[in-house]
């Protein structure tokens, strides 16, 4: 074998090892952390406000009334903006996520190399994914919480956190893209990463509305384990 590529396949197996053993880490870290459950906050406040976390099987959505006395998140994310324009819908999907994925990957199949790796390694932008829904129903993928009014008022600030806004302080809503009749997309703050996935942004909303969490987590398998019920 020529000395030239012989040194050149043992550069790319190098290279090849050393990304199979970062993604073994990252696995098991993730695996690790991801099954370190935080504790839901004491409190002696009455909780009243439904708090749904549901899962489609890839990501995480925090689930709100639209309308409390507290917020009413249909007068800065208008129904208007999506197709069905439907005010019935009482309940509103938050999920935050890399932009490219958002938009141009509505399926796996859609997925480009591109789009991958810019996700993956701090080079996108992120948006909001906006979902108007009628009262979800608890079951496995979909577990309801319930808030006091200092954790709602919490949760609040935190999504509202998460929205690029304009001037006038309005979101921005990206118009001419949604996944159905009933969901919008906004430009959103920070940068998504292996380190920063959607799952993280849900479970870093329910550190900030005092719930039960995983330590870290960028799957949603660690969510939905930490916010089931205990036996004790």
């Amino acid at each position: 074998m020529h000395p030239t590529l012989r040194k050149t396949l043992k550069i790319t197996g190098y290279a090849a090892g050393s990304v199979v053993a970062l993604v073994a880490v990252y696995m098991g870290v993730a695996f690790v952390l991801s099954r370190i459950r935080v504790a839901a906050e004491p409190v002696e406040e009455p909780a009243t406000v439904p708090l749904f976390v549901r899962s489609n099987g890839v990501h995480v959505d925090l689930v709100v009334p639209v309308k409390t006395d507290q917020m009413d998140w249909s007068q800065q994310l208008p129904y208007a903006h999506t197709q069905s324009n439907n005010p019935a819908l009482n309940y509103v999907a938050f999920g935050w996520g890399d932009k490219g994925f958002y938009l141009y990957t509505p399926t796996w199949a859609d997925l480009k190399v591109s789009t991958a790796l810019r996700a993956g390694f701090w080079l996108s932008t992120s948006a909001m994914h906006v979902t108007y829904l009628a009262q979800p129903q608890p079951g496995p993928t979909c577990v309801l919480l319930h808030l006091t009014r200092v954790q709602y008022a919490r949760l609040i600030a935190y999504i509202n956190s998460s929205f690029e806004r304009d001037a006038a302080a309005h979101p921005q809503w990206i118009a001419g893209h949604s996944y159905g009749p009933d969901d919008a997309f906004y430009e959103a703050y920070r940068t998504y990463s292996v380190l920063y996935t959607c799952n993280t942004w849900a479970n870093n909303g329910l550190k900030a509305a005092g719930q039960p969490a995983a330590l870290w987590t960028p799957f949603q398998a660690g969510i939905l384990k930490a916010v089931q019920p205990t036996d004790h």
